[in-house]
């Protein structure tokens, strides 16, 4: 049969979106920084109500700006949204800035700045290495797998320390991080406590940041990987 000569029917147009109101939260901290957040509302136009979060850095860096979730509430009205917005204890909150800066790294990861930058950090190393070419980069040179590995280093960095600590210190310092709350590990949030001690840590830890780390990482490779075997196959503490 032949194909009809007609122009396929247009998506429809998303329905008109009313100006934002924004209602303070309160403040966080992620690794020692200030993050001033926000709930952010808007009707949609016989849809009901949107809601996200939106957090602003205190003291933003060259280039910072702020992030936010995406819409996270679906109600009729908008007190609706600011009702189920206060339930929402600090550790659910913490997650959400986590996620959206998750959102943001992605993103620049993927940025042709980013992209240049470390293709020409792996033609260095190449070089300097005897591998490859200035059009071939060394195997196993990837920037999503480096970037996994990166995530993996801070995780095993915390590890470490909290595996130096003696345990009874460690219980201790739980409690203040938590400002007194006890972890019930029977509890549905017991996930999201934990997640404040590990960013606690994290956070107050000297690591490099991830670019710093790429330039370390390539010129001492076996040397991360023996750390990393050392430290999850073989139980040692370097």
């Amino acid at each position: 049969m032949p194909a009809r000569d007609e122009a396929e029917p247009e998506a429809p147009a998303p329905p008109p979106r009313g100006p934002e109101q924004r209602r303070s939260v309160g403040n966080l901290e992620r690794r020692g920084r200030a993050w001033a957040c926000s709930l952010v509302t808007y009707a949609l136009d016989g849809e009901g109500w949107r809601g996200l979060f939106e957090f602003d850095p205190e003291s933003p860096e060259a280039g910072e700006d702020l992030v936010r979730t995406a819409p996270i509430f679906m109600e009729a009205s908008e007190a609706e949204i600011h009702g189920k917005a206060r339930s929402m204890g600090r550790p659910l909150l913490l997650a959400l800035l986590d996620s959206a800066l998750h959102v943001r790294e992605q993103e620049r990861a993927s940025s042709p700045f980013l992209q240049r930058w470390f293709r020409k950090v792996l033609a260095e190393h190449s070089l300097t290495s005897g591998e490859g070419s200035d059009d071939e980069p060394p195997a196993g040179a990837d920037l999503d797998e480096l970037r996994s590995l990166y995530t993996s280093y801070r995780m095993d960095q915390v590890a470490h320390f909290i595996a130096l600590v003696h345990p009874d210190d460690f219980h201790r310092a739980v409690d203040d991080i938590l400002d007194g709350q006890k972890i019930d590990f029977a509890a549905r949030d017991r996930l999201q406590l934990a997640m404040m001690v590990v960013e606690f840590v994290e956070a107050r830890l000297p690591l490099p940041p991830f670019e710093q780390w790429i330039l370390d990482f390539l010129a001492n490779r076996s040397i991360y990987e023996q750390y990393a075997h050392d430290l999850h196959r073989e139980g040692l503490l370097p």
